[in-house]
């Protein structure tokens, strides 16, 4: 994979200082921050897939963080997150649909099954597979709760 998010992203922070967008240019620069501490903790350019990897993760805590927010009833921060949410899924991948997470959850579970692990240990070996094949494309956690139904 090359890399094209990172010069994606710097465009889409011009755009935002010309469109005057304070709320989108923050969260963008928020993003183009984690991606340059990142490079510089590993003193290295990063590729897209480490760079979609830092997004999944920005995502993931926005989600914590909005479901935290609503249950303290603080419904205006909890829509900033959503907001900030939507910004980062434009710079991941097409989303699976759930037709194709089925199928690869299956897949990945005879594959296990085939290497004669079953039941709960398989879970971590399954995850492993679904975490590539379905990188940023799927919200995992929710991944993780349909292999552990299927595999209890």
């Amino acid at each position: 994979m090359g890399n094209l998010l990172k010069p994606q992203l710097a465009e889409a922070v011009k755009t935002a200082m010309r469109a005057k967008d304070s709320a989108r240019l923050g969260t963008l620069r928020f993003l183009q921050a984690a991606v340059k501490q990142k490079e510089v903790d590993e003193r290295r350019e990063l590729d897209d897939t480490e760079i979609t990897a830092i997004i999944e993760k920005q995502v993931k805590q926005r989600r914590e963080s909005i479901a935290a927010f609503e249950q303290a009833g603080r419904i205006e921060t909890a829509e900033q997150e959503k907001a900030e949410v939507t910004v980062l899924q434009e710079f991941l991948p097409q989303a699976a649909d759930p037709a194709e997470v089925e199928a690869a959850i299956g897949a990945a579970i005879a594959q296990v099954n085939d290497q004669g692990v079953t039941g709960a240990p398989a879970m971590g070996k399954v995850m492993a597979i679904l975490k590539t094949a379905l990188a940023g494309r799927a919200d995992m956690s929710a991944v993780s709760a349909q292999v552990k139904a299927r595999l209890m």
